[in-house]
């Protein structure tokens, strides 16, 4: 079984931010599945929504949604080569400084 150290602001902040303030624990739910996939893949996570959506537990709509809030709140960028690829997100932890995205 491996590991995945998380960041405590995670917990601290942006998880009574997400479900509590802004009532979408789908949000955080997705940015937790998202986070642990960036572990894993040097910051990259190559997903689809279906893929999302199994491995997360949410309806393919919900997990739709939970990426719309997290790209708004800038905590992921997403990129696609093309309308059908399947897109690349990065996850963001904008309470560091160093936390800027990839540019494309």
């Amino acid at each position: 079984m491996s590991h995945v150290q998380l960041d405590s602001y995670i917990l601290d902040s942006l998880m009574p931010d997400l479900v509590g303030h802004d009532r979408r624990p789908s949000a955080f739910i997705t940015y937790l599945f998202l986070w642990r996939h960036a572990a894993r893949n040097s910051g990259r996570v190559l997903v689809s929504l279906r893929e999302i959506a199994d491995g997360t537990g949410l309806s393919k709509r919900a997990a739709q949604e939970a990426l719309r809030v997290l790209e708004r709140r800038k905590l992921v960028k997403s990129w696609q080569a093309h309308l059908t690829a399947i897109p690349e997100y990065h996850v963001l932890t904008p309470w560091h400084r160093d936390s800027a995205a990839p540019k494309r």
